[in-house]
């Protein structure tokens, strides 16, 4: 890092390489819309005040106080700079789970950038995480450089030239615009499949929330006592959405949100068409946070913070001394990274984003010490803004994380007064706009509907 007039700049390494890729369009296609493109060269507004490095470093110095007192044993160490912080499991702690490709056990220990994670995860507070029908006519070409992708086989429709035929696929998971919206609920709950929530009886404790998110094909009959009978999402992946037709019996109430994070298929629109399925079901649209959080329960996660004021997590295996990776309702099975899990929702926590419930952290008045308070988490966000260069940096209007905007015919916003005030207020500090993550998106911008 450069440090220049007592500001810190980027890394210039990273400047250049955005540079270089900057100039190539993330979506090709004609200019129906409108482009915000930030000059690259370091401007005032991405320079780092010194306001903004103290609130790095505060974030930076909070977090590792926070894992040390919440963590079960765990230890962040700083890096080399106000972002980077590395969590270091105990050196007695035996790995179990090995690389199905190299055959290498998981290390004991984790780097995390916490700007990068800040940044991101602050910014799918302000996102719609559903797949409209808005999301795609707003992209340029979107019919054809996307829509073709969230359709199993897609690759055969010639990238959906005939989108008579692509709307088709799409029809009965496509709303034409946002169902939920930011801050829609108050308290959430997401809860995994660990066999962990068999040694706790959270069942009356989870259908406390406002909302409670499922997963996959986890049965609540049988169960409730320990994993609750309330269920309002249920998130699914390829091979739980193929069974549509099971999932929906989890429920009795057939009143879950169905939620696929993958693609359509024929046979789950046949059994939509046909069983009927009443329940609604859409697609997944998230957040790009690469490799360290694509699985089903970290996609819950997304969801979670996308709509609700706070987020508790349940059923995750988040507590020491894990043996084998277990679902309360099957055998043992070889399952994911158990220690990278860990470290990464104990990440999460200690930023403020969501509060881990487990054997050991079952007491429903736990106060997780040292979490920042939603000031500091806003001023780190700025500054971690700058410093990643990403799209609207600097500058306070919400609006200018947008990388695309098209206007649309708007619901005025006294249609939504049926909403919780937070919800609405929500709705009046990001001007009535949809905003909507771009995947891949160089800088981090968003698809905005104004």
């Amino acid at each position: 890092m450069v440090v220049a007039n007592g500001a810190l700049a980027p890394p210039m390494a990273h400047i250049s390489h955005m540079a270089q890729q900057e100039s190539k369009a993330a979506w090709q296609g004609p200019l129906a819309i409108e482009w915000h493109c930030p000059f690259l060269s370091i401007d005032e507004t991405h320079r780092l005040t010194e306001e903004d490095v103290e609130a790095l470093q505060s974030l930076q110095t909070g977090f590792q106080k926070c894992v040390a007192a919440n963590g079960l044993g765990l230890q962040a160490s700083l890096g080399k700079d106000y972002c980077e912080v590395t969590m270091q499991f105990p050196g007695d702690t035996i790995p179990k789970w090995k690389d199905t490709k190299t055959g290498e056990l998981e290390g004991l220990s984790y780097e995390f950038n916490l700007c990068e994670a800040v940044a991101t995860w602050e910014q799918v507070r302000n996102s719609t995480t559903i797949l409209t029908r808005e999301f795609i006519d707003s992209l340029p070409n979107g019919w054809e450089n996307y829509a073709w992708h969230r359709i199993n086989k897609g690759d055969r429709l010639n990238r959906c030239k005939n989108k008579t035929l692509c709307v088709e696929k799409l029809s009965l998971v496509l709303p034409e615009t946002p169902p939920y919206v930011p801050q829609m609920f108050g308290r959430c709950a997401v809860i995994g499949n660990s066999g962990d929530l068999l040694k706790t009886r959270f069942g009356k404790e989870i259908d406390g929330y406002d909302a409670v998110i499922r997963e996959n094909g986890a049965p609540i009959q049988n169960y409730t006592d320990h994993v609750g009978k309330k269920s309002t999402f249920r998130l699914l992946n390829r091979g739980s959405a193929k069974a549509l037709d099971k999932v929906v019996e989890l429920d009795e109430s057939r009143k879950e949100v169905l939620i696929i994070k993958t693609t359509i298929h024929d046979a789950m629109n046949q059994m939509i068409r046909e069983l009927p399925i009443k329940n609604h079901v859409y697609l997944l649209l998230g957040a790009s946070f690469g490799s360290a959080a694509k699985g089903t329960g970290l996609k819950a996660l997304e969801f979670a913070l996308s709509i609700c004021d706070s987020v508790d997590m349940y059923g995750f295996t988040v507590d020491p001394g894990y043996k084998e990776w277990t679902r309360y309702f099957s055998e043992s099975r070889q399952g994911h990274t158990p220690l990278h899990g860990r470290a990464y929702y104990q990440m999460m926590e200690c930023l403020g984003l969501i509060k881990i419930h487990s054997p050991i952290r079952a007491d429903p008045n736990r106060v997780v010490q040292w979490v920042p308070d939603r000031s500091a988490v806003t001023a780190a966000r700025i500054a971690s803004e700058k410093l990643l260069r990403r799209i609207g940096a600097g500058y306070a209007d919400p609006l200018r994380m947008c990388s695309i905007i098209k206007k649309q015919v708007k619901i005025k916003l006294t249609s939504f007064l049926s909403l919780r005030k937070a919800a609405i207020d929500h709705q009046k500090y990001v001007k009535s706009a949809t905003m909507y993550p771009l995947e891949h998106s160089l800088r981090h911008g968003m698809l905005c509907t104004v």
